[in-house]
């Protein structure tokens, strides 16, 4: 059945309407205020106006009904309209009324009226489906973007309240294996029987969902943590009885909770397929999160670990450390002759003793060494120097070792000399490591020692030590060990800085050592922004390289940043760098302000210059977000202040955290 509406007071024309709608609803009515009553109560789906009618603003009439989904006729008699009116107006039928064409005029408008209600009803459906496409994307892409369970799960719940508009959300989840949370989302707040009987449906699905659960959950510890949007008015039991909607968060029958939604209007079934779509967004980064998780904790019990193992070798090398000595101490004293004379026999064993027991100190040692540098607690004295004494320290020591064995240590200096800032004790233990084993592994002929500075560019090295050195950039000293030995084959070269590892032959059984002393070398280079290396050809000799950076105000900075970054992982501790940039002129006002810049920081410090820029970076122990912050907010201070200093200057500060806590910031001033 149609529903009209007819606008007009004209009792001749009303009659001819409702004789030719007989069967259909007619309302008649002139009173504005019952039209637009009768528009919203009685929702007509034709209205006939009658042109003729007085006393009405047919232009705002018009206007006003258009905004209804009605058909509008009018009804052209003796009154003229203009555009305005005939603009609003849907379809047309002149006076004297012609019952025939009135009802076809009627038909044709109500099939089009169907089209229209058809084609509307399809643009809605279609803009919510790209609506919810569209939320369904951009949730996947913050998704994507997080490896935090509680920030995933916050992520995927705004998805669903955009795409369906939930009134109830609960969702169970585990912060740990032993801390089960129940996530309720709520548009009002809910009783506390409603939240009794929310928290037994949830262990009730728990335990229905998985065959074996790996956990009891139980009311007294499931955690509750509640959302609530509006607490005007209160949900009860009946929420139960809305649509509702479930799904486990799962993966490869791996758990990680569910989903329940409710909601009064009940859900399509694009509602359902954009749920579980959005559930299953939601899994593969929560399996991630899980795993980073995992990898996290198991990385902290390896550092402990390694922390237990190196805090053990120390303990060990110590306590053997002090009867070694003793005993070194006594063979000494017996072989000097104050404890009487010996046979040739005794002297013979006792020098034998001797040398194992030296040798037994230097395996100590270098054990003591390598723990050491794993946990970070080297001491490194850091210098301007020069490589030259260095060399001639350790050339001299080794001497006597290699006549021994009719060898000769050359030495051919570079034509450049230049400064490094470095460690000469840890130097030299790096030289002597790899002269002495030059020494160990040369039947014959002499051990050449030799020196250059090189670019970076200008290294060559076989392929399986370019992770050691292809990030290293500028100029460096290189030192050079060549010797005329064994060698070592080419397939062994990538395991010669191994820890405990000796390269299989009979030469390297018979000398022996603790296989430590080229790890120690690798490392104490790293710790010098260095790097070593070596080539070999077998039965043709050895050639072992090693580069400090030539010293420069950022290779400096640099090394000191290293050592306090490494100290501070071995003290569980942090190392914070700030750095402040603008131009030349306001970094040299900065730092010629009174108490802005701590003395500790400048002594840490770095500053570099490039095209009117100025940076000062600074290294600061135990330095976090609040420190660079803290430096900001002076600076900005002091810029309020002397505005005719600092007026329209563009201060960036940046800060960069490192050891346990890895984080990176930047920002404006």
């Amino acid at each position: 059945m149609t529903k009209f509406l007819l606008i007009s007071g004209d009792s001749e024309k009303e009659k001819i309407i409702r004789e030719v709608f007989s069967s259909d609803e007619v309302i008649s009515t002139t009173d504005e205020t019952l039209i637009f009553d009768s528009l919203k109560v009685e929702e007509p789906d034709i209205v006939i106006i009658d042109g003729d009618l007085t006393g009405l603003d047919f232009k705002a009439l018009c206007r006003k009904i258009k905004q209804y989904p009605v058909v509008i006729l009018l009804i052209l008699g003796e009154t003229k309209h203009n555009k305005d009116v005939t603009h609003n107006v849907n379809l047309f039928i002149k006076t004297p009324i012609d019952k025939k064409l009135l009802s076809i005029t009627i038909d044709s408008a109500l099939k089009t009226r169907q089209s229209l209600i058809k084609m509307t009803k399809a643009n809605q459906e279609l803009a919510r489906s790209l609506y919810q496409l569209n939320v369904m994307y951009n949730t996947s892409s913050q998704l994507a973007g997080s490896l935090d369970k509680d920030k995933l799960l916050k992520i995927m719940n705004e998805g669903i309240e955009k795409s369906l508009s939930p009134e109830l959300s609960c969702i169970l989840t585990f912060r740990s294996e032993r801390e089960p949370v129940l996530i309720i989302n709520s548009l009002h707040k809910i009783s506390d029987r409603l939240l009794e009987a929310l928290k037994l449906r949830a262990i009730l699905s728990y335990k229905s969902l998985l065959a074996d659960p790996p956990f009891d959950i139980k009311i007294g510890n499931l955690k509750i943590e509640k959302n609530i949007k509006h607490n005007i008015n209160e949900y009860d039991f009946s929420v139960l009885r809305y649509d509702n909607m479930f799904a486990p968060i799962m993966q490869n029958e791996e758990f990680y909770g569910f989903v329940e939604i409710y909601r009064d209007k009940s859900f399509s079934t694009e509602d359902a397929t954009v749920f579980q779509t959005l559930v299953q967004q939601v899994t593969i980064p929560l399996q991630s999160a899980s795993f980073t998780q995992e990898l996290k904790a198991t990385n902290r019990k390896l550092q402990k670990l390694e922390r237990l193992k190196s805090e053990f070798i120390s303990i060990v090398s110590h306590e053997l450390r002090t009867p070694l000595t003793a005993i070194k101490n006594a063979m000494d004293i017996i072989l000097s002759g104050k404890a009487g004379e010996m046979s040739e026999n005794i002297e013979k064993f006792v020098s034998m003793g001797k040398r194992n027991a030296i040798r037994l100190s230097g395996i100590i040692n270098d054990l003591l060494d390598i723990s050491k540098i794993e946990a970070g607690k080297m001491d490194f004295k850091f210098e301007l120097t020069h490589i030259e004494p260095v060399i001639e320290y350790v050339k001299n020591n080794l001497t006597e070792m290699a006549r021994e064995k009719g060898l000769e240590i050359k030495y051919t200096p570079s034509e450049e000399t230049v400064e490094i800032y470095a460690d000469s004790n840890r130097l030299e233990q790096v030289l002597t490591n790899l002269v002495s084993n030059a020494i160990k592994f040369t039947p014959s002929g002499e051990i050449e020692i030799f020196t250059k500075v090189v670019n970076a560019r200008e290294l060559h090295y076989d392929q399986c030590f370019e992770e050691d050195i292809k990030n290293l950039q500028g100029n460096y000293l290189l030192v050079c060990v060549e010797d005329h030995g064994i060698g070592i084959e080419r397939k062994d070269l990538n395991h010669v800085f191994d820890k405990f590892a000796q390269i299989e032959n009979s030469l390297s059984r018979k000398v022996g050592g603790s296989g430590l002393g080229l790890p120690i070398a690798r490392q104490l280079m790293e710790s010098h922004n260095g790097a070593i290396w070596c080539d070999s050809e077998i039965n043709k000799g050895s050639r072992f390289y090693f580069v400090v950076p030539v010293a420069n105000d950022k290779s400096n900075f640099n090394m000191i940043k290293k050592q306090l970054i490494q100290k501070a992982k071995a003290n569980l501790s942090t190392v914070a760098i700030i750095t402040i940039k603008s131009t030349d002129k306001v970094i040299e006002n900065l730092l010629q302000e009174e108490n802005l810049l701590n003395k500790t920081y400048m002594a840490n410090s770095l500053i570099e210059k490039h095209k009117g820029m100025t940076s000062l970076s600074m290294v600061i122990v135990d330095g976090d977000k609040p420190s660079a912050e803290f430096l900001k907010k002076k600076i900005s201070s002091l810029a309020e202040q002397k505005k005719n200093v600092y007026e329209g200057c563009d201060i960036m500060y940046s800060y960069e955290i490192e050891g346990e806590v890895h984080e990176k910031d930047s920002y404006r001033g």
